[in-house]
């Protein structure tokens, strides 16, 4: 009986250490969720899957559509010479796009980490927050504004080719469909030369009638009007994130300046107090001294 109750002293120190230590990697595991800013994580994770939809479909989509002009609405390369240069350089323009938000997302997230955490020591006068850190949510919160509005544009700009290809798409639709009583099908017809895509030399520059359905039911055309649909939805998602940090930072920026205000008022009352209990202890000091 006395061998045993060593052993039973081990295995109860050992189960304790355990309870310790699984503790101690609870703790640690909520301190480490606790400074993770999930409202920036998830404008960050947005803001990727925006700019994904957006950069991807647009780029494929935008190839898809100078390949159909080029077959079915302005065979001379010639006449359509600027819209080829201008798609290129709009190709070039998602590219970069695509590397800015790649980067400047990460940024906004780690100005997140780096807030939270600022707040949550400013609020246990561990630490306190610099003008430069100040400044920096300030310029970030400039900096967002500016990408937002620009993206707002980038927006509107989406939707018109969703709109060019959506009245293609309704024309063939009407073409084919049994209800249409439609005499003559070659009077229908889709100028794309008063949309100024092209210029009015260019040959043919319209589809009717049967041509117009059969580029209907191409590749290009179909591919082409649903990936347009989703660049659309992947610049809608963009601009909602840019809106979600601009929330994010301006609450951000509004939290270190109070938390300032605070800390600054909590050191005017520290320092009065001191003062107080010196004076007071002078006092004691006098009166303590007259006595005797």
């Amino acid at each position: 009986m006395d061998g045993t109750k060593p052993a039973m002293e081990s295995n109860t120190e050992e189960t304790q250490e355990e309870t310790q230590e699984s503790k101690g990697c609870f703790e640690c595991c909520i301190k480490c969720l606790g400074g993770v800013p999930y409202a920036s994580l998830v404008a960050t994770i947005l803001c990727f899957i925006g700019v994904a939809l957006f950069c991807g479909c647009g780029h494929v989509a935008l190839s898809g559509t100078l390949t159909m002009l080029d077959n079915h609405f302005s065979t001379v390369t010639t006449d359509h010479a600027t819209l080829t240069m201008v798609i290129q350089i709009l190709q070039y323009i998602i590219y970069g796009i695509a590397s800015f938000f790649f980067v400047y997302a990460i940024l906004l997230l780690a100005e997140g980490f780096y807030t939270t955490s600022a707040i949550k020591k400013e609020l246990q006068s561990d630490f306190k927050t610099t003008a430069c850190g100040r400044c920096i949510t300030a310029f970030f919160m400039f900096l967002t504004y500016i990408m937002f509005l620009a993206f707002l544009a980038i927006f509107g700009f989406t939707a018109i080719p969703v709109f060019l290809f959506f009245n293609m798409w309704t024309t063939c639709s009407a073409m084919r469909s049994p209800d249409a009583n439609i005499t003559s099908p070659e009077s229908i017809c889709v100028d794309v030369r008063q949309y100024g895509i092209i210029p009015w030399n260019a040959t043919p520059g319209k589809a009717c009638g049967a041509t117009l359905g059969d580029i209907c039911n191409t590749s290009e055309f179909y591919l082409s009007y649903h990936l347009y649909i989703v660049a659309f939805a992947g610049a809608g998602a963009t601009v909602i994130a840019l809106i979600h940090y601009l929330m994010i930072l301006g609450a951000n920026w509004a939290y270190l300046k109070s938390a300032v205000s605070t800390h600054d008022y909590q050191d005017i009352k520290t320092k009065d107090d001191q003062d107080l209990e010196a004076e007071a202890r002078s006092k004691e000091g006098q009166n303590s001294s007259s006595y005797s």
